[in-house]
């Protein structure tokens, strides 16, 4: 096999030699014109987006049919199996570690119900810890296979259905109905099932993108998930007096200041609405802290949780860049003098790490979401009544986020602000927020009567 490391890419066109839309993708590798016409935009668009992060990645490209190795791999598939295991070599090196995990969650999921009828089915739960802990983990990342572990890997390659296969809209059924249960038989979550489904959905639109299907099949099933909650329970939003003495109670929590020196991170999720993820990696060089007046958090790193076979540095908390927006974009934030005078409060009792960072362990590291959480609930029990422990009401850590964005619309703060501060888009922002809007149909209501008073 000739390979070549010189890749150009040309921007999509149009092809205007059809009278049905279609478009071409072109690229060079090299030296050798290639090119490929797709149905939509949108899958060329996700076509070439693979080729140039193969490229980037320093994948080697066949000089023959123009694609990356990981793409050559794809297309030499002949079962759902071997295909999936070789869409997860192709996305790996791009992905980011939350969004590996959740896709070998799906995929977990959705192949042991796209096998033949075979004798000797290992049990659902060893056929789902061999495909996460092992078969779907790309070759550099899979440990020793346990022989338990082996002969369960080795019955789903020769139980997995062919690819043509998921041509079938028999076959995609098994698939969907999959995903929508637990292990245990009882139904999925509906956002668990509707996270799923979009993995799902990926790995085909890429059979697509690769000629193997003809289309997705899932766009001609008529199969309706159950309906996701995106809105925000407002029974979760504490009140500032609420917040305040939970913010309180933790400092009492632990020996040896273990409460005390996470205080601080928990203010920073009610008075700036940080997710914890973006807290944990607050460094000094983040914070304009005046002595009086309001401050200012430029946001421009996130540090989410994951198992470290997810990630690339083997740690459990990968750095990233803001949810939803550019590696290089940033969120100023600004902080009230409540959050400055605590902050400035932590930096001189705890100092910060080589790193700036203003949140660590008593060993140093990154703080990790059990430590945390851990002390969320005991100063939950000191704060609240047995009643308010019993309810919905700042359950989790996040939940102060939810109070802060909760409080800012309801004082009249404008729904773009709002969104500016959060790190949201409008839209999204009144979607999820609606149900915490206080007094507003009080507001409708008075406004329609005194236009029907005559």
């Amino acid at each position: 096999m000739n390979t070549s490391y010189d890749v150009k890419f040309w921007e999509i066109r149009r092809n205007e030699t059809s009278k049905t839309p279609s478009y071409v993708i072109r690229w060079k590798v090299g030296g050798r014109q290639k090119s490929k016409t797709l149905r939509t935009k949108a899958l060329a668009e996700s076509f070439l987006s693979d080729l140039r992060q193969a490229a980037k990645q320093g994948e080697a490209f066949d000089m023959e049919t123009g694609l990356p190795l990981s793409m050559l791999q794809a297309k030499s598939a002949r079962t759902i199996f071997e295909f999936v295991r070789a869409y997860i070599a192709m996305k790996w090196p791009h992905a980011a570690a939350k969004s590996r995990d959740s896709a070998s969650d799906a995929l977990a999921t959705l192949l042991p119900a796209l096998t033949k009828d075979r004798p000797a089915r290992p049990e659902a739960e060893i056929l789902r810890t061999a495909l996460r802990k092992y078969a779907l983990l790309p070759d550099g990342k899979r440990p020793d296979v346990p022989t338990d572990m082996a002969q369960a890997i080795r019955w789903i390659e020769g139980a997995s259905l062919d690819l043509v296969d998921l041509g079938e809209t028999r076959v995609v059924r098994l698939a969907l109905d999959a995903l929508a249960l637990r292990l245990d038989g009882k139904a999925a979550a509906p956002n668990t099932i509707a996270r799923k489904r979009a993995v799902f959905h990926a790995v085909l639109e890429y059979a697509v993108e690769l000629e193997e299907l003809s289309a997705n099949p899932l766009h001609k099933v008529k199969w309706k998930p159950p309906k996701t909650t995106e809105t925000v329970d407002p029974r979760v939003a504490v009140n500032p007096r609420q917040a305040q003495e939970l913010l309180t109670m933790v400092t009492y929590v632990g020996g040896r200041g273990r409460g005390r020196r996470l205080m601080a991170l928990f203010a920073c999720m009610y008075y700036a609405a940080l997710r914890p993820a973006e807290a944990v990696g607050l460094r000094l060089q983040d914070c304009h802290l005046p002595a009086k007046g309001w401050g200012r958090l430029t946001i421009d790193v996130s540090r989410p949780e994951v198992n470290t076979k997810w990630t690339d540095s083997g740690s459990t908390h990968e750095e990233r860049g803001l949810k939803h927006r550019g590696r290089a974009d940033v969120r100023p934030v600004p902080i009230p003098p409540e959050l400055v005078k605590i902050l400035r409060q932590h930096i001189e009792e705890y100092g910060t790490g080589p790193d700036g960072r203003l949140f660590r362990s008593e060993r140093g590291g990154v703080i990790g979401s059990t430590a945390y959480t851990e002390v969320w609930q005991e100063a939950r029990a000191l704060a609240f009544t047995p009643a308010q422990v019993a309810s919905p009401l700042a359950r989790r850590p996040y939940d102060l986020r939810h109070a802060a964005v909760s409080l800012w619309l309801n004082v009249g703060v404008s729904a773009p602000d709002v969104a500016e501060r959060a790190g949201h888009g409008v839209d999204v922002l009144l979607r999820v927020y609606a149900k915490c809007l206080d007094g507003h149909k009080e507001i409708a209501n008075q406004r329609i009567s005194d236009a029907l008073t005559v």
